[in-house]
């Protein structure tokens, strides 16, 4: 067919049979007539089978295309699936074409209705042709290019509705307009009733087929909560942009307004003769542009900011290019990224043009990566560059990969304690590779490394600075871990080995590496002789002496000390749930057997009577983590390290490396003790560390109520055996901790059970009576101290008064120059002053005697009589003068006298007292006030130099004694009369900022914060305060202000079951607390601390969502494995997952003390 009529002979008329390529463009051979007549018939057919309505075959209504079509083929039948998606897709084609329809006759005036029937039947056509061109499999497949866009089967067909359709929708234009004619119809819409041309702003018309109005959608409201206002709150404001002039010296009464008369008018000329056009519409009409060499100033603050931030980024680059050796300069680099990220606009493609991507956290660490790579490059030795690579790249790498770099850079610097102690962190966190024995490994596989680095046996790495203690706090964290995981046996086995190892080596060994001693370590252990905790207990050193002499001689022991096995029934009552009953004889076990089981030879026993084989311990579990101790310092720290593992408060702390990590129980927020007496309260500083054999649930009160009768004897001969080893000042401490141990046991029958105070108070002061006979302790009043304090809490009155006079009768004339003395004399004043608080007589007259003797030469008396004002006064000058020497001596001579250093803490104590009881509550604050200031410059200077490090942390210890002195004595002169709450506050809110992981006055804190009505006061200064201190405290004491808070709005919201109203207008309380919690958890040290973790689930429990509580529960199992308390926790809020919870146990190898085959067991018996 050619594509003109009028020129179809020309083509016809080419000779040759070949026609000519100039003229090919004429013809269309796409075009075919049979299309043209098929299409008629189809269109005729359907709609005579409507019309009759008749059954038949299976067919579809479209019939097939005739053979006068050459391009006609047969074709297979297209499944219904298809047809469908094709319906889909052409509606939407539908739906897109009529849009351009609409917009096309909108724009293209009146046509006839005729030309748009003709559009309509060519695109059909051309549809036809375009499906009859592809390669068909079947006729039915041709039916499927017919005009019509839907295709029925007729068997399908119920009535003639399914067909056709009906529209009910009435059309307004109908009954409006003389005609149908789309030329005569208005193109425009009016909205309102108002006649058109009164008040225009009241008519609104919209016109049809515009593209330009778009209709707007509803978009909710984003609250304060969700990503993009969250995103918004990181991003700094804009500054508000004062005045650039000068402010003038003399005072304006208003502020001036520049007017239009200020500016200057424009020159006229030829091309602006009346002066009404500017210098760029006149420049424009010179033809001519603004000055390029014109500097484009910033016009707005955010181009300034954009301005100065490029500026510092070019700065930055120019400095690690001159100094490329400079790590911090490149970590500060690194750490600007940050604030880079967060500025708007200064990646923008072109001037003034806003940053359109999202800046996502993807993209801010390639950026750091980048630059750290850098770094790298320059600085290749550089273990800081390294650990940050590697602390960066575990967002987004996979743990295998990290392991694997880890590893590597551990083969690079074997002797980096910190790269250890960080890859055991990370290794400890990592749930899906985690097993204890792995990590156990692991642990000794460090300690052994360190050794042979500090023996000299690995030439190549030299042995740092501070290695030793650094080993000695990894063997500590291993201790931790262990202790959590439940393995309390091996705990106590490593540190039995350490004491033989560190204070009973023989003098043959000494000199050896310290592989060649563990290896003659072996023989003792497994020899089966006592070691430290048991009885007959002498050490590795005797034991070897007497294997060269021909071995031991047993002694058989007395018949009569040997005691029956306490066989108590286990479960009480099998009514309980299978959960409780688990949870209950799991605790019970574990206060029972911490001790490692080992066959009694008296008895008979073999290793094969042992019913749990996991009670035994074998030198292969502690044989790598035995290191050596040669500083006397650590000899002692590792004692009292073991004592508070026994539960003895010895007031050690773990080092800050591992002390998040021990945290596990909330004995930080137990103020009983402190609330009743704030000046002689006993502290026995556990810090949330719990000791072996103790896994509560969360919020049990943690008193000191001692362990069973076996464990009694093993502390007992614990501290038999290490005494002798020590002499001065570490003996004495020893021997206040035992005492101390005991007397926290008394307060805890005093609190609970007070049918046992009357033995355990005999034992103890039995105890204290024997310790004072020996001829050291004579004259130790940190002794004598405990006891007097011991016997006012049974009540013994008259009886601790004569204890405090004979030991104050037995000084000399040191007068204030003692701590011990100071300290003695100050603890029997406040028991005086808070024994009848109220009463200004015979109690205060007691008290200010006790402290003025202890400004005289003459030996003491006891009281006789009110005090004469003479002496009150020569007591205090005489405590004004030592004051005055010992900050004077402190603050002058570097280094600072040990004496004076000794004695200031208790003297300034002593002094605020004494000004307390003659003068009042502001003699005291000022004497604080007067030590806080000359004390804090030397403690916290602007730039503290390497060589006061020792000092500055003796200061800040005494400065700190002061500060908790101040915050009593306040507390308790509130408690007694009417005073002010914004002095102590001040006082709290400033030590806090000095010492942000006292946990002492941050309960203090929390507890008068809370009985302020608005709580803004404590949220800022908490949001400061956790946002510059790098402990965890000011976090777990954050979320317990808001806890607090929060029961508190419940109590008074809810009374007797009933909703009333809230006098205390509080919300968003839960969402707060919830935010302060994730926020805990996104830094190292929260991530990792498993009473955060402990705390956090318990919240969400107690708010009844337990799916949410489950999601908690596993993702802290991804970050804290190894603790035990963790999953009992979980048994506790979840008992249907009890079976799955000790699968996961007993797989990552948690100890289990009662699998679940033995509980059944237990309740079928």
């Amino acid at each position: 067919m050619a594509l003109f009529p009028a020129f179809a002979d020309v083509s016809e008329a080419s000779g040759g049979g070949a026609p000519r390529k100039e003229l090919d463009w004429l013809s269309n051979p796409s075009f075919c007539v049979g299309n043209l007549t098929s299409l008629s018939q189809r269109t005729e057919e359907v709609t005579a089978l409507a019309a009759e309505g008749s059954p038949l075959t299976r067919s579809p209504l479209r019939s097939q295309l005739s053979g006068e079509s050459d391009t006609s083929k047969t074709a297979t039948q297209v499944s219904r699936k298809k047809k469908k998606e094709k319906k889909k897709k052409r509606k939407h084609q539908h739906h897109k074409k009529t849009k351009r329809i609409q917009e096309q006759s909108s724009s293209g005036g009146s046509e006839s209705d005729t030309d748009s029937g003709k559009d309509r039947s060519s695109r059909s056509i051309k549809d036809s042709q375009k499906e009859s061109e592809k390669p068909s499999q079947g006729s039915d497949a041709v039916g499927t290019a017919a005009a019509g866009h839907r295709s029925i089967w007729l068997e399908d067909i119920q009535t003639l509705a399914e067909v056709f359709m009906t529209d009910r929708k009435p059309d307004p234009a109908n009954w409006e307009y003389k005609s149908l004619y789309r030329g005569d119809i208005a193109r425009y819409k009016r909205k309102g009733d108002s006649c058109l041309g009164i008040n225009p702003k009241k008519q609104c018309i919209s016109w049809e087929g515009t593209s330009a109005v778009k209709k707007h959608s509803h978009k909710h409201l984003e609250r304060y909560f969700t990503k993009k206002s969250v995103g918004l709150m990181h991003t700094e404001g804009i500054a508000v942009c004062g005045n650039t002039e000068p402010p003038s010296s003399e005072p304006v009464p208003f502020i001036p307004v520049k007017d239009s008369a200020d500016v200057a008018p424009p020159v006229a000329t030829w091309l602006n003769p009346l002066g009404i056009y500017d210098q760029s519409t006149t420049q424009w009409l010179q033809g001519q542009g603004p000055l390029e060499q014109e500097p484009k100033q910033p016009d707005s603050q955010r181009d300034r900011e954009s301005a100065a931030l490029k500026a510092r980024v070019e700065e930055f680059n120019r400095k690690v290019r001159e100094n490329p050796r400079d790590t911090q300069l490149w970590m500060a680099f690194v750490a600007f990224q940050d604030e880079v990220m967060r500025s708007p606009g200064l990646y923008a493609l072109e001037d003034g043009e806003q940053e359109k991507h999202r800046k996502s956290l993807k993209l801010l660490l390639e950026k750091k990566l980048a630059v750290l790579e850098r770094a790298i490059e320059s600085n290749p030795s550089s273990v800081d560059l390294k650990l940050a690579k590697l602390q960066l790249c575990a967002e987004f790498w996979e743990p295998s990969a990290l392991a694997k770099e880890w590893q590597k850079l551990l083969f690079l610097h074997p002797n980096n304690t910190d790269l250890w102690q960080r890859y055991l962190s990370f290794c400890q966190s990592q749930f899906g590779t985690f097993s204890v024995s792995k990590l156990h490994s692991l642990y000794g596989k460090c300690l052994s490394t360190l050794s042979a680095v500090k023996d000299g046996s690995i030439l190549s790495h030299p042995v740092l600075p501070g290695t030793e203690e650094a080993m000695f706090a990894l063997f500590l964290q291993q201790c931790h871990f262990l202790r959590q995981a439940g393995h309390s046996e091996k705990v106590i086995s490593l540190f039995q080995a350490m004491v033989d190892f560190t204070f009973f080596k023989p003098d043959s060994v000494k000199e050896l590496p310290t592989k060649v001693q563990v290896e003659f370590f072996e023989p003792f252990w497994d020899s089966g002789e006592p070691r430290v905790g048991e009885k007959g207990a002498r050490g590795w050193r005797a034991w070897m002496h007497q294997q060269e002499r021909g071995g031991w001689v047993l002694v058989n022991p007395d018949e009569d000390e040997e005691e029956p096995e306490e066989d108590d029934q286990e479960i009480k009552d099998k009514t309980l749930p299978r959960w409780q009953i688990w949870l209950a004889v799991e605790r019970s076990r574990d206060q029972r057997h911490w001790r490692p089981w080992r066959p009694d030879k008296t008895k008979k026993q073999t290793e094969e009577d042992c019913e749990d084989p996991e009670r035994q311990v074998l030198f292969d579990d502690i044989g790598q983590s035995l290191i050596r101790l040669s500083s006397p310092g650590l000899h002692f720290q590792l004692i009292e390290a073991f004592l508070q593992f026994l539960g003895v408060p010895s007031g050690f702390l773990p080092p800050a490396s591992c002390l998040y990590l021990a945290m596990d129980e909330s004995s930080v927020f137990d103020s009983e003790l402190y609330d009743e007496k704030p000046l002689t309260y006993f502290n026995p500083s556990f810090s949330g560390i719990s000791c072996v054999g103790y896994m509560e649930q969360l919020g049990c009160p943690r008193w000191t109520k001692g362990h069973s009768r076996e464990g009694e004897d093993f502390i007992r001969n614990v501290f038999h055996l290490v005494l002798p080893l020590f002499s001065g000042k570490q003996k004495s401490q020893l021997c206040l901790s035992w005492l101390r141990y005991e007397v926290a046991k008394v307060i805890w029958c005093l609190h609970t059970k007070k049918k046992r105070l009357k033995s355990q108070g005999k034992n103890c002061k039995k105890l204290a009576k024997n310790l004072l006979k020996e001829p050291e302790n004579r004259n130790n009043f940190c002794l004598w101290k405990q006891y007097a304090h011991l016997e006012w809490l049974l009540g013994n009155i008259e009886d601790a008064r004569k204890v405090f006079d004979t030991a104050l009768s037995m000084a000399g004339s040191n007068e204030l120059k003692d701590r011990e003395l100071c300290e003695l004399s100050l603890l029997y004043a406040e028991l005086e002053m808070e024994l009848s608080p109220d009463s200004r007589g015979a109690a205060t007259g007691r008290a200010v005697h006790v402290l003025t003797r202890l400004t005289e030469s003459s030996p003491y008396g006891p009281y006789a009589g009110q005090v004469m004002a003479t002496q009150v006064l020569k007591a205090r000058k005489a405590y004004e003068r030592a004051l005055q020497d010992c900050l004077g001596q402190t603050c002058a001579s570097d280094p600072a006298p040990a004496e004076s250093l000794d004695c200031l803490g208790s003297l300034v104590k002593c002094f605020m007292l004494f000004q307390y009881l003659t003068v009042g509550i502001d003699a005291a604050v000022q004497i604080y006030g007067q030590v806080f200031a000359k004390l804090k410059g030397s403690v916290f200077p602007e730039g503290p130099g390497p060589e006061d490090s020792a000092r500055s942390q003796s200061l800040s210890n005494v400065l700190e004694a002061v500060t908790l002195m101040h915050t009593s004595l306040l507390r308790f002169h509130m408690n007694s009369s009417v005073y002010p709450l914004a002095p102590l506050r001040e006082t709290l809110s400033e030590a806090l900022k000095l010492y942000p992981g006292n946990q002492v006055l941050w309960r203090a804190y929390v507890q008068i914060q809370n009985k302020s009505h608005s709580a803004n006061k404590t949220r800022r200064f908490l949001d400061v305060v956790t946002r510059s201190a790098k402990h965890l405290e000011p976090w777990l004491f954050a979320i317990e202000a808001e806890k607090t808070r929060k029961r508190l709005v419940d109590s008074v919201q809810r009374v007797g079951g009933r909703e009333v109203h809230a006098t205390i207008p509080e919300t968003g309380l839960t969402h707060r607390i919830r935010n302060l919690f994730e926020n805990a958890i996104r830094s190292d040290k929260g991530s990792q601390c498993p009473l955060l973790w402990r705390m956090y689930l318990n919240f969400l429990v107690s708010l009844g969502n337990k799916e949410r509580s489950k999601g908690v529960f596993y993702k802290a199992l991804q970050s804290c494995p190894w603790a035990k308390v963790l999953y009992m926790d979980a048994m506790e809020y979840f008992p249907d997952e009890l079976p799955e919870i000790l699968d996961v146990m007993t797989e990552k190898e948690l100890r289990v003390r009662l699998p679940l085959e033995e509980l059944e067991l237990l309740l079928e018996d």
